[in-house]
């Protein structure tokens, strides 16, 4: 029988603007947004939206329903995009959209056992090249591994090695974090990591030179028994479309780069989810924490739901055993439990996106969501 381990996974976070206002040391409000000189604005119209928020909040507040679903499952690994500098940094790129959250506010990082955080984002050199490498320096302090940015080209290439701890067959496997990022997701050229320059690993394409390039990283790392995660940050903030150039490549990453989970994300709102040969790809994880409440034009997309995903594998191989996802809402900047009507909101559309790959999406009696095979047409 196969021993397993079981990895969560999530979208964007956004710890910076409105959230680090309510964190006991947040920076400076100003912002060089059209629409906004404070990020206080945007505790105001969360705060006009949903109620009052607390203050001064203790490290864990933001997290709310999260932190309960991530103790009962007790992953081997947490993995998220974190979409947010950790400076003090007042070099603010002219970008019209700049996040940060102070560096003494990382212990909410900490609160939830994040075990990686992947930077390879169009947000963190938000505030330069000092702003990324504080960044950098933060987690490190924290203890907490990055993936995807890094001093030179070679540190932001390297994939993030996580030693799990927890069940025999956890603590014996290694997973691997490979993170990088495209154009089409808001990642500027001149943002990419060169020899001796800080920055992101930029991917140049989707070609099949760029998944040979990534499969030799992958190889050069991964040791028998490894479990292979490819954080890739892709594609636009909204639309349910999936590029064929990113089926393609998440099938080519998993065929020849010894890739055992491809997590994508930058989509504001969870998309689809295919198996391909028994291995797991997210497309885009949507949002998991931001401050976006109150904010109006997309609500169609429900970017106030987000999905806390658990992936478990057999090891050693990387099959997908089993993928269930938690459905949360976001209220008063805190991770909440999903009531029933978006649970239905969500579900049906899960249905509708996995459904065009092949899969299904099953409410469970605890309220979480199971992937599933999709019935046959006519099926009852």
């Amino acid at each position: 029988m196969s021993e397993r381990i079981t990895l969560a996974l999530a979208g964007d976070v956004m710890t910076g603007r409105g959230i680090d206002q309510i964190l006991p040391h947040a920076c400076p409000p100003h912002l060089y947004e059209p629409a906004a000189s404070s990020a206080l604005d945007y505790v105001a119209l969360a705060e006009a939206a949903h109620g009052p928020i607390p203050r001064r909040v203790e490290p864990g507040y933001v997290w709310g329903a999260a932190a309960a679903a991530l103790a009962r499952v007790r992953p081997a690994a947490f993995v998220v995009n974190l979409e947010t500098s950790l400076t003090t940094s007042e070099d603010a790129l002219p970008k019209g959209i700049n996040y940060r959250m102070h560096p003494a506010n990382v212990g909410v990082l900490g609160a939830v056992g994040i075990g990686c955080c992947v930077l390879a984002n169009n947000h963190v050199l938000d505030w330069g090249e000092v702003g990324l490498l504080e960044t950098l320096a933060t987690l490190a302090r924290a203890g907490i591994p990055a993936a995807g940015a890094g001093r030179t080209l070679a540190d932001a290439e390297r994939p993030a090695v996580l030693a799990p701890a927890g069940t025999a067959a956890e603590a014996a496997t290694r997973v691997l974090v490979l993170a990088c990022g495209t154009g089409d997701s808001g990642i500027p050229p001149a943002w990419a990591a060169g020899p001796a320059r800080p920055g992101v690993h930029r991917l140049p394409d989707l070609t099949p030179a760029t998944v040979v390039h990534l499969g030799r990283l992958v190889a050069a790392a991964k040791r028998p028994g490894d479990v292979v995660v490819a954080s890739v940050h892709w594609g636009g903030n909204w639309g349910w479309t999936v590029p064929r150039a990113q089926v393609a490549f998440a099938h080519a990453l998993i065929d020849e780069a010894g890739v055992d989970v491809v997590h994508g994300h930058s989509s504001h709102h969870p998309k689809a989810i295919e198996v391909h040969h028994e291995h797991p790809i997210l497309y885009g994880c949507g949002d998991f924490l931001d401050d976006y409440e109150g904010i109006e034009g997309a609500e169609a997309y429900r970017c106030d739901l987000a999905l806390l995903y658990f992936v478990t594998l057999a090891v050693p191989g990387g099959r997908l055993l089993e993928l269930t996802m938690t459905p949360l809402r976001l209220r008063r900047f805190r991770l909440e439990p999903a009531p029933a009507a978006d649970r239905a909101w969500l579900a049906r559309t899960l249905r509708r996106e996995c459904g065009r790959f092949g899969r299904s999406v099953l409410e469970r009696d605890d309220g979480d969501f199971a992937l599933s095979a999709r019935p046959p047409a006519g099926a009852r």
